[in-house]
């Protein structure tokens, strides 16, 4: 081949590539669009056994198709105390089984029934244009994907093996023998791409066209071995400035990765016709799912292996990121970036922020009241901080929102994203209420007046009534669980009740000379402020709906 016609094919072979790389975003993305709801609901059932956790990691990641977004999604989730160091291992472990999905689809192009496979980028993107069902559009654009894949290892296979009819790479790559030189091509590639499935497909491209790593026989898995720790970079990239815990959970990555390339590595060195005698003799004929099938084997394997240490990577992982002793933690915020990949994980992360700003918002109240009943105003300066601290955090959930509406969503997801933002309202008045409250307890200090201890009492009655109704809609933010919203009507209603007797008995009181005039004003603002929080408690209720 002459200078020029290296340079076309050369130019080939990375368009194939970045052909593959889209319709591998294609694909995952509109896969995470289809799952939706059940992607979230995957993260909240890793909790307590092994396995579930392995299994969660495994189908989290052959979604997405990326076993470093899934565990920079778990770092995320460890980092807002959603989810247990513990927990985060065993997902890890999964994600790595999870991410062999892509070559095992790479090596497919081995096999005469995939020469149609094209034609699903035709008639995907065919679907997209013409459907009008957001969830027929994700399947038709899913379909285009697997067709552009299969596109760009036509384009790599092809190009890779015009470039080699003399011979020219294979020689080249022939001479580079040296174990650790390979592991550290894998590793230093990937790391630089931050993508192993973009150098495993190219291995897998490779291959199928008849190019020999190395002479033949492991080389080509020393790069595996390679990848599988270059992918560990976006994780530790990711964990940067995070907590003590979504540090650790990058390391338990990263020694989960080296360890089982090492093993693997030495038991390579000792036995040197590995490949060829396990899997060029069980896949004989077909060199790319020979690689695609090491690269599953070896994950499985290193997640049986290590499983039963979970304990040990979690106690190590300790002790090297160790705990600051100094200072006093801050909440972290469930707000976190690595989320913004992942939609419904990260409307889940924002709902998590929403419960806990209404959590502060009904202490707020809380304290108000109580500084009310007591004619006590020391405490006013530290609640309007906090109604600030209040307003900071619904502020940076609306933000939050608007980044996960820029990513593009499916109507669903959009339609959940738009009652959030309603709801962060509801729950900055409910803050504010209780500021007003504060503003009682100074006019009744200022003019010295009095309210009855049967006033008291009621004002304490509605109160409880009020957190009654603040734990439904707490559960159901965190739940969503929609038997539980009629509660909240209940609540609502007797609320509203309680507020017109109180009104009708403060009448009585002013008509029978029991009650001043001056202090009306106040009780009637107060009770009414009381019976405003019912509603916006309500009103975040049904959003949800």
């Amino acid at each position: 081949m002459t200078a020029l016609e290296y340079l076309y094919t050369s130019l080939w072979l990375l368009g194939g590539v970045g052909v593959l790389l889209i319709g591998v975003r294609l694909l995952s993305d509109n896969m995470e669009k289809l799952a939706n709801n059940k992607l979230r609901a995957l993260f909240d059932k890793s909790s307590k056994k092994k396995f579930v956790g392995v299994g969660v990691g495994t189908v989290a990641t052959a979604i997405v198709q990326s076993s470093g977004l899934t565990t920079v999604m778990v770092v995320g989730l460890v980092n807002a105390g959603i989810m247990s160091l513990y927990q985060a291992t065993t997902v890890i472990m999964g994600a790595n089984i999870g991410t062999t999905i892509t070559a095992q689809i790479a090596a497919l192009e081995s096999f005469d029934f995939t020469k149609f496979f094209p034609l699903f980028a035709f008639f995907g993107i065919f679907v997209d244009m013409f459907a009008k069902n957001d969830k027929v559009k994700s399947v038709g654009l899913m379909f285009a994907g697997l067709g552009l894949v299969f596109i760009g290892l036509k384009m790599m296979s092809g190009s890779l093996a015009d470039m080699d009819k003399d011979g020219a790479i294979t020689n080249l790559l022939s001479h580079v023998k040296n174990p650790l030189l390979l592991l550290g091509m894998g590793l230093i590639l990937t790391a630089i791409t931050q993508s192993s499935s973009a150098i495993t497909s190219v291995l897998i491209a490779m291959a199928s066209a008849g190019i020999v790593v190395g002479g033949g026989g492991n080389s080509v898995l020393y790069i595996f071995l390679g990848t599988n720790i270059g992918s560990c970079v976006t994780a530790l990239m990711s964990s940067i400035g995070s907590s003590a815990n979504a540090r650790r959970a990058s390391i338990i990555h990263l020694m989960f990765n080296v360890f089982g390339s090492m093993i693997f590595f030495a038991v390579l060195l000792i036995f040197p016709g590995f490949m060829d005698s396990t899997f060029a003799v069980w896949f004989k004929g077909y060199p790319g799912t020979q690689i695609a099938m090491f690269h599953t084997a070896f994950n499985v394997i290193c997640t049986a292996l290590f499983l039963p240490f979970t304990g040990g990577f979690v106690y190590l992982s300790e002790k090297i990121i160790r705990d600051k002793k100094a200072g006093k933690d801050e909440r972290v915020s469930y707000l976190d970036k690595r989320f913004l990949s992942a939609p419904t994980v990260a409307v889940e992360a924002a709902d998590k922020e929403l419960a806990a700003a209404l959590d502060k918002s009904m202490q707020i109240f809380d304290g108000a009241l109580s500084g009310f009943e007591r004619a006590d105003t020391s405490k006013t300066q530290d609640l309007e901080k906090q109604v600030e601290e209040v307003t900071e955090t619904c502020q940076n959930i609306t933000d939050y929102l608007v980044k996960i509406s820029a990513a593009g969503n499916t109507e669903h997801v959009e339609k959940d994203i738009s009652a959030r933002h309603h709801c962060v309202g509801d729950v900055l008045r409910v803050a504010e209420l209780g500021q007003n409250m504060t503003k009682y307890t100074r006019r009744r200090v200022k003019y010295s007046l009095d309210f009855s201890e049967s006033v008291v009492v009621e004002l304490e009655k509605m109160k409880e009534k009020l957190f009654d109704m603040y734990k439904i809609v707490h559960e159901l933010i965190l739940s969503k669980d929609l038997t539980i919203l009629s509660q909240t009507d209940e609540y609502e209603n007797d609320v509203d009740a309680m507020r017109k007797r109180l009104m009708n008995e403060h009448i009585d009181r002013l008509n029978s000379g029991e009650c001043k005039a001056e202090s009306s004003s106040v009780f009637v603002n107060l009770v009414n402020n009381m019976e405003r929080i019912g509603d916006h408690l309500d009103y975040i209720a049904h959003a949800y709906e």
